[in-house]
């Protein structure tokens, strides 16, 4: 009953600051941290992050990273794939070399360096399609950006394999070129199944055709899919989101009825609900729960730093690949700002790094205040910058 009673708390309280941040248009994930870090041990030492919230908030974590793969879309972004992942690996390189090297001459340490700049590399999907959805962009950029930001969920999979293996130690040039055979491997093989059984079979039409086993069937694949991705010395997440992913290419099947792809709206729909309401919360409470660095290890400067570390590095990197690959100086700078925000991915990597020692308490709050100000900042930017952008339009 105590734990039940925690459990009410904890989510009256999240959705009632969700709510009154959904007012001022601030992203709900920065509404669920908070709540962990005020109820938690950080603040009020109401709640303590413990082993039933903890099962719920990695359960969570596993059908989030399923959602994120579900909500891909292949064909939305087949016409600008080069030119995305150009743009995706620029961004990445520049955060990553600006995280490492702002971590690193903080004097925090090398495997704390790179665990920070590759967690910095990644841009929250999920900030970028809401940018896209509240502000009106032209298809060109609208198109890059999407792109871009699942190109780097793909690099995300592939750096938390390469740091999943820096953990286990004897981390060396050998290891990390079968780890990236067995990601590769892992990955192309997934990829081929969801090509011949989602795409191409006949008798997975009956599977779908039933919304209950459809469930089922998705729920089996995805802990089948994180169970063989630890095997390979993986993380669970990654078979997660490939299952998602897999299964999101049903959109690409020839279907007149149209009856694959509304099932699939039906069972992301179905999802959206749980996650939102239940799932996702808990994760990110949880998140917040564990923020509880000693106020003498929050290092302001740090945070500073790491936040113009973060805007920066998208800002020259995926700006300078869009004007590499034919876009103007204009519409450039819009996806370098569009690509700055930082979420839900980032977050559950460093609850990671922390767990298995790559990073202190004193890293894990610093990165968490920037993924949460970018978070918070970059509709902010993106917003003010089209209105400028338009106003000089109007003008000329």
């Amino acid at each position: 009953m105590k734990f039940l009673g925690y459990l009410a708390i904890l989510l009256v309280v999240a959705k009632s600051i969700e709510w009154a941040f959904e007012k001022m248009e601030i992203h709900p994930i920065l509404a669920h941290v908070l709540t962990g870090i005020l109820l938690g041990p950080f603040a009020l030492g109401i709640v303590k992050p413990g082993e039933g919230i903890e099962v719920l908030a990695q359960f969570g974590l596993i059908m989030m990273m399923l959602y994120m793969g579900l909500t891909s879309n292949f064909s939305a972004i087949a016409q600008n794939t080069k030119k995305a992942t150009f743009v995706a690996v620029l961004g990445v390189a520049f955060s990553f070399i600006l995280g490492f090297a702002t971590v690193y001459l903080f004097g925090k340490g090398f495997s704390a360096a790179v665990f920070v700049g590759v967690t910095l590399g990644n841009t929250a999907i999920e900030v970028t399609s809401g940018v896209l959805v509240k502000e009106r962009v032209n298809r060109r950029v609208s198109a890059i950006l999407m792109g871009a930001a699942f190109a780097d969920d793909i690099l995300a999979v592939y750096l938390i394999g390469i740091i999943t293996g820096m953990t286990s130690g004897n981390f060396n040039a050998q290891s990390l070129l079968i780890l990236t055979g067995k990601i590769f491997a892992f990955i192309i093989a997934t990829l081929l199944v969801s090509e011949y059984i989602f795409k191409r079979s006949r008798w997975f039409y009956s599977v779908v055709r039933n919304l209950n086993v459809f469930f089922t069937f998705t729920l089996i694949l995805t802990f089948f899919l994180a169970i063989i991705a630890e095997w390979v010395g993986l993380n669970q997440i990654i078979g997660a989101y490939l299952a998602g992913l897999t299964i999101s290419r049903l959109r690409e099947r020839k279907d007149p009825l149209v009856v694959t792809r509304i099932k699939l709206n039906e069972l992301i729909g179905d999802l959206q609900v749980v996650l939102t309401e239940f799932f996702m919360p808990l994760f990110f409470i949880y998140v917040g729960l564990m923020f509880n660095p000693p106020i003498k290890d929050i290092n302001v400067l740090l945070i500073l730093a790491l936040y113009s570390s973060a805007v920066l590095g998208k800002l020259i990197g995926c700006g300078l690949g869009s004007k590499l690959v034919g876009l103007s100086w204009e519409d450039s700078i819009a996806v370098g700002i569009g690509m700055g925000g930082r979420g839900s991915l980032e977050l559950a990597i460093l609850t990671f790094g922390l767990s298995t020692g790559l990073i202190d308490q004193g890293i894990f709050a610093s990165v968490i205040i920037v993924s949460m100000l970018t978070a918070l900042t970059t509709p902010i930017f993106f917003k003010t910058y089209l209105k400028r952008q338009r106003l000089k339009a109007d003008e000329s």
